[in-house]
């Protein structure tokens, strides 16, 4: 066998977190155990995408490697859902990829469009499978605090515009995930004013602008002045659709620099799941896709989740599938506090190192998808497992 020694790129790359806790609550088979470790949820996609995708899977069309970039109309579907949105016009044709789920959508994104030693901004915490492809494809994180309290969290301003330098590329931004944080009107001005002002990039994670919480609205950044062309949008079926096993997402952005993510599509996955796509056309132009009731049924579980926290360092979500809990307020670390609660009261969590240098202080629970029955009484474990 040759020598192996990791190669360079993989010097400062994680793992998530997600896929140890995960694998060891998927070893102990045992139906007691909150999962709340993982992304994932139990409401269903719209019954059209399921239907839609059932007639799919024979049909010999979609057992092909064509089209490269998508299906027609998967494209038409996915740029009319972000025109909508952002209140802009989008071409499908010319400004519309299809990927195969969101995460290879933005590694692909940041393959066409970062040099090695180019900057990225992203908040802290962040998801680590995000830091970890900026690392990937050559980039350097720069994080900028989000501000935690008992209201939410909010962007630290005056780090954000300290952190842009010459050398500054592009901003990712991800609502929701995976704090709860969703950006504010002032916020997102400040994100403009920082990819205006340092030329760069705004690569915008879509995959969770719409599940939001207390009445709050969608804030696109691609509506606000000057950044139409700066704004790449990559969306995803599995969140706001709950069709993670499906696979497909989109990239919306400026003509100019599509053909280079399409290049880099096509040296990367090559292409999309074919059968998968007509379905999730349907969820796309469901007029109605489930999405009310389903965040409704979120934000009873995360509302259950706050009340069991009272008096617990917790940070409310604004939206999102996820809420953190400040270890290090408890005066234990993170990965301390996941053992025990998986040793000692048979719950899931994830310690979030590698999700940003604050981040490794913060447990993260995922409310997406357990009943909120088996959430009650979370508290009373959580405290009797870490001896509070």
């Amino acid at each position: 066998m040759p020598k192996h020694s990791k190669v360079s790129r993989l010097a400062n790359v994680p793992g998530i977190g997600v896929d140890r806790m995960g694998n060891a609550a998927d070893a102990a088979h045992d139906p007691e155990i909150l999962r709340l470790e993982n992304l994932d949820t139990d409401i269903p996609p719209p019954a059209i995408a399921i239907e839609t995708t059932r007639c799919a899977i024979g049909a010999d069309e979609n057992n092909s490697y064509l089209p490269f970039l998508g299906q027609d109309e998967l494209r038409k579907a996915a740029a009319k859902r972000v025109s909508r949105v952002c209140g802009q016009e989008y071409d499908w044709r010319s400004q519309c990829i299809i990927s195969a789920g969101g995460m290879s959508g933005i590694l692909n994104c940041l393959l066409a469009m970062l040099e090695p030693g180019d900057e990225v901004i992203v908040t802290d915490p962040t998801y680590a499978g995000i830091i970890n492809r900026i690392r990937l494809a050559g980039g350097v994180p720069i994080f900028v605090s989000l501000i935690p309290s008992s209201a939410g969290w909010r962007l630290d301003l005056a780090a954000l515009a300290q952190a842009a330098s010459s050398r500054t590329r592009m901003l990712v931004i991800s609502p929701g995930m995976p704090s709860g944080h969703v950006l504010t009107q002032t916020e997102w001005e400040a994100v403009a004013r920082v990819c205006v002002q340092a030329d760069a990039w705004l690569l915008y994670d879509a995959a969770m602008e719409r599940i939001l919480y207390d009445d709050r609205a969608v804030i696109h950044p691609a509506s606000l002045p000057s950044m139409l062309e700066r704004t790449i949008t990559v969306g995803a079926a599995s969140k706001e659709l709950r069709m993670i096993g499906w696979r497909a997402g989109w990239i919306v952005g400026p003509q100019e620099i599509m053909n280079d993510i399409g290049l880099v599509s096509i040296s990367n996955v090559v292409c999309q799941t074919g059968i998968s796509m007509a379905g999730v056309a349907a969820g796309l132009n469901a007029q109605d896709d489930g999405l009310k009731d389903a965040i409704s049924i979120w934000e009873q579980r995360r509302n259950t989740l706050l009340d069991e926290f009272k008096g617990l360092p917790v940070i409310p979500p604004h939206g999102g599938w996820s809420l953190l809990l400040d270890a290090a307020a408890l005066g234990m670390k993170s990965q301390e506090v996941t053992e025990q609660l998986f040793r000692n009261a048979k719950i899931a969590t994830t310690p979030m190192l590698g999700w940003g240098d604050n981040a490794v202080r913060y447990v993260r629970f995922v409310f997406s998808n357990e009943p909120k029955e088996r959430l009650k009484g979370l508290g009373e474990k959580l405290k009797t497992a870490l001896g509070l």
